[in-house]
């Protein structure tokens, strides 16, 4: 069994790794603006402060925190927000780590696929492919980078970009059942996308084996916004218009931010397939049928 410190611990993916922790016997404690709970400490990245109490015989970091990216439109204020929420909140925690010599086993941060920026492609990207020069692949880089910092004191740093993530409570795909399903824009842009319970079951494989380095968390099957929501469509049973929603339109309503809706490549999920790792959830049609008849 192992303790683990979790950032986000209260969004989407933090409630349901944070279930999946304690099912298998590990301790789970949370960083939180307002804690609530017995196993919840206080943290204040403006005041660069984090409860020294949280730290305690602590093993693992999972930092999940950070601004949400499609919550808000971009504005240079918003730009900056995002940034910091990542970036500084990843350098208050090693810093802390630092100040109360906590002997930490690794450090286990999220990402996201937007590391290979907001486009469309016949391109297939791997890992090893550079960073984009735009805003996405600018926030990833700079995120990923804080968390590299940990390797230079001798920690171990495992980071996940990830998707879009799919679950029945919330998030993306709460977003996309409108009453008629259709495509967004030109429809041909890709949606890297993986179930939660893959993913939260990465972050626990990360716990309980040496995988270290970076990895496309992502499934293995590639879907445009077309295929995706005609398959969306009929699992939740509602009338599919594969007449795109207009690109100008999308743009007047999100500005900058649209690029997330209507650019996407493939992402490739080969390098965590050869660690042996499982995606139990490989199909998206498979994904859905459990998503929405449970």
């Amino acid at each position: 069994m192992s303790k683990i410190l979790i950032t986000g611990g209260t969004g989407l993916v933090g409630k349901r790794l944070t279930e999946l922790l304690v099912n298998k016997n590990h301790e789970v404690v949370i960083l939180s603006r307002s804690p609530q709970n017995k196993n919840e400490f206080k943290w204040d990245i403006s005041k660069s402060y984090i409860d020294e109490k949280a730290f305690k015989n602590i093993d693992f970091i999972i930092h999940l925190a950070g601004a949400g990216i499609a919550d808000k439109r971009w504005t240079s204020k918003r730009k900056k927000e995002i940034i910091e929420s990542r970036v500084k909140s990843t350098d208050l925690l090693l810093s802390k780590v630092k100040e109360f010599k906590v002997p930490l086993k690794k450090f286990i941060s999220t990402s996201a696929t937007g590391f290979y920026g907001g486009v469309t492609s016949d391109k297939i990207f791997k890992e090893e492919d550079s960073a984009s020069t735009d805003f996405l692949g600018s926030v990833c880089e700079k995120w990923e980078n804080a968390a590299l910092q940990f390797k230079n004191g001798g920690i171990p740093v495992t980071i996940l970009r990830t998707g879009i993530v799919l679950s029945k409570k919330g998030g993306a795909l709460e977003k996309m059942k409108t009453p008629i399903i259709s495509p967004l824009g030109s429809g041909k842009q890709y949606i890297p996308w993986i179930h939660i319970d893959d993913l939260c079951n990465m972050y626990i494989n990360a716990i309980d084996t040496n995988l270290e380095g970076i990895y496309n968390a992502v499934a293995p099957e590639h879907h445009t916004s077309k295929s995706f929501s005609k398959l969306l469509a009929k699992s939740i049973k509602r009338p599919f218009l594969p007449i795109g929603v207009p690109s100008f339109l999308l743009k007047l309503i999100f500005g900058e931010m649209a690029v997330i809706l209507l650019q996407g490549s493939r992402i490739s999920s080969d390098k965590i397939k050869k660690t042996e790792f499982n995606i139990q959830f490989s199909s998206l049609q498979k994904a859905l049928k459990v998503i929405f008849n449970n």
